[in-house]
């Protein structure tokens, strides 16, 4: 018989998405608890959510205070999971406005309860894409190989993975340095790096309708965050490349505005150079904060 799944929702000044979205988790038969991690909301939207999800007896609440960003946020409920050996084999993390399509977590059980040496799995966007991380570039997207059933990857997709006890009893959280942004796909190298396999399954659908606008501090994490990853699973020379590439592109930005590409931020990627050669990570500055 399969144990049944521990959610993981990462919440943030959103309480209607959120208290939806752990409705629609607890609607799914393998889902058994729901682990709410708020970041830092107010009071007020505090408030909201107790009341939200006290409707419901197998969720709670676990307040950080601040906004400590995904990947800590993440550990604090993933640490909460793991204090009980009989919470099941498997935990679940999303965002508080993933919605998983009907059946998604029977799919992926079924799928990889007879491989014990998958340690992390992602459902389907349905971008037609799989997560890969470059040398240079970092976390990429490159086209599906396949249309069903787990395919390999280098990392899990953040908007809904699921992580194995074994594996994360041996490789550890999420590394905190990251803040939000490229914590996923050091976790996966370091999956792979150990022995596990990462996987998407193809077909097993989540939604989110509410896609993040580029911004400042989007632009800055990515750029900051990449380097790092770099440096820390590919070496110095690998990070060097990655730093001048966004020097480069900073430049040329600069000088070519129509060649910015999508997301563009002058002021992010300008903090993030700084920060890297300060060896400043985990939160962003305050003043790229909305």
């Amino acid at each position: 018989m399969i144990s049944p799944v521990t959610a993981v929702i990462i919440h943030w000044r959103q309480p209607e998405a959120c208290i939806e979205t752990v409705g629609r988790f607890l609607a799914e038969p393998e889902v058994g608890r729901v682990i709410v991690v708020d970041n830092g909301s107010s009071p007020e939207v505090l408030e909201s959510i107790d009341a939200g999800i006290s409707s419901f007896a197998d969720a709670e609440l676990i307040r950080c205070g601040s906004n400590t960003g995904f990947g800590p946020a993440a550990n604090r409920g993933i640490e909460r999971w793991l204090e009980s050996s009989e919470a099941g084999e498997w935990v679940a993390l999303a965002p508080h406005d993933a919605i998983p399509g009907e059946g998604v977590f029977g799919q992926i059980l079924d799928a990889v309860q007879h491989t014990p040496d998958i340690g992390l799995v992602s459902a389907d966007v349905g971008d037609g894409m799989r997560p890969r991380v470059d040398h240079v570039f970092g976390p990429i997207l490159e086209p599906a190989l396949g249309e069903s059933g787990p395919e390999a990857v280098d990392y899990p997709h953040g908007t809904l993975m699921m992580a194995r006890r074994e594996c994360l009893t041996e490789i550890g959280l999420f590394d905190e340095r990251y803040f939000a942004y490229d914590e996923e796909a050091d976790l996966g190298l370091r999956a792979i790096a150990a022995g596990w396999r990462t996987v998407l399954m193809r077909g097993a659908r989540v939604y989110n309708p509410h896609v993040n606008t580029p911004s400042p501090l989007v632009e800055y994490l990515k750029e900051r965050n990449t380097i790092l990853l770099q440096r820390v699973h590919f070496g110095r020379r690998k990070a060097a490349m990655r730093f001048v590439l966004t020097v480069a592109q900073l430049v040329h930005g600069l000088v070519r505005p129509a060649a910015r590409i999508e997301g563009w931020s002058t002021r992010g990627r300008l903090y993030a150079i700084r920060d890297v050669l300060r060896r400043r990570w985990g939160a962003p500055p305050e003043t790229l904060v909305p």
